[in-house]
């Protein structure tokens, strides 16, 4: 058995960790042989690879990033894409392949996998633990901590100036990490995008604050939008997946603040930051089983499958079962945490 494996997407804290947990297995357990694939699914189309074996994976586990580099290649809009996979795959005698990713690589598996009939197995990857039948996806917890210890520092910085500082999080249609970072990092405002904010609340929250002699802090994920505007772009253009690219919501946010309230607001925008860096240890931990669930599912013949975190067990669920649609924050657990804020 020869099995290949990519990281596609955004990339985060943890896929080396995964990345290792198959090869370890698949090698000492199974006698499986290994291949990368470069760059996520442009591996495959171009037949770019790297040896992927248990030296190659010796010392990766606390890395951030992946050691087989990561794009957002979507070969469903490539010409013969498809066709050029399936060529390499036969081409490298693989026989089986582990995608690494979120809603995109995952969705470009599930594909290959019921349209050509292409042997796939799924770990769901997304520091915006977006990915629905799973708990939890591996990088989000990092992606947490940084952000949260971020609020922390600034704090400080904006009662020394008594000012209100904005801070902009990743989550462009899913507010994880700004409700979680926010709550833990004492934030007075939180804004996500699964719900419209009104302008004239967030201001009155930040006045609050300041006539309780305390600077506001304001946590605002990337795609959130006012009940009277639109999603803040960057710019217009999309990636192969359709996607725009996010930020700017936070700039914006502070200039409407001061303006209305007549206090000084300042943005920093953590943006790649939460990607990089050193995974956590629960990050680890979970990206490590993932791995090791995966390759038990490659030598099941469990293919078109993704493994999933399920209270403490990691189960296994069709890929398309997880990208046919976002988990989202419910209204009442934002509710719950709407106590915290002005």
């Amino acid at each position: 058995m020869k099995v290949g494996v990519l990281t596609g997407g955004g990339d985060c804290p943890g896929l080396n960790a995964v990345i290792r947990g198959v090869v370890r297995k698949g090698v000492q357990e199974y006698g499986y042989g290994f291949i990368g694939f470069k760059d996520g699914w442009r591996g495959p189309m171009e037949g770019d690879t790297v040896p992927l074996g248990i030296p190659e994976v010796r010392g990766i586990l606390p890395r951030g990033g992946t050691i087989l580099g990561s794009s957002r290649t979507n070969p469903f809009k490539t010409e013969n894409g498809v066709r050029a996979i399936k060529d390499n795959l036969a081409k490298y005698e693989v026989d089986a392949l582990i995608a690494i990713g979120g809603e995109d690589t995952l969705g470009v598996a599930a594909r290959l996998h019921a349209e050509f009939g292409i042997p796939c197995v799924g770990v769901p990857k997304t520091i915006d633990n977006d990915l629905s039948a799973t708990d939890y996806t591996f990088g989000f917890d990092t992606a947490v901590g940084i952000a949260t210890e971020a609020i922390d520092r600034l704090h400080t910085t904006a009662e020394s100036h008594m000012r209100v500082l904005v801070v902009e999080v990743m989550g462009r249609h899913a507010g994880w990490i700004a409700l979680h970072s926010g709550l833990a990092g004492g934030a007075n405002v939180i804004l996500i995008p699964e719900q419209r904010f009104d302008l004239d609340q967030v201001c009155a929250w930040v006045t609050s604050r300041f006539k309780a002699s305390y600077a506001p802090i304001v946590v605002v994920a990337e795609g959130a939008m006012p009940k009277d505007g639109e999603m803040v772009l960057k710019d217009a253009t999309t990636d192969s997946f359709g996607h725009v690219r996010l930020s700017g919501v936070g700039e914006w946010l502070a200039k409407e603040i001061e303006a209305r309230t007549g206090k000084e607001a300042r943005t920093t925008v953590l943006g790649h930051v939460q990607r990089g860096g050193t995974p956590s240890a629960f990050d680890r931990w979970l990206a490590t089983r993932f791995g090791l669930h995966a390759i038990d599912a490659v030598r099941d013949g469990d293919f078109g499958k993704m493994v999933a975190l399920r209270g403490t067990d990691v189960v296994r669920v069709p890929i398309v079962e997880a990208t046919s649609k976002l988990k989202t924050v419910d209204p009442a657990l934002y509710e719950e945490v709407g106590v915290f804020f002005g």
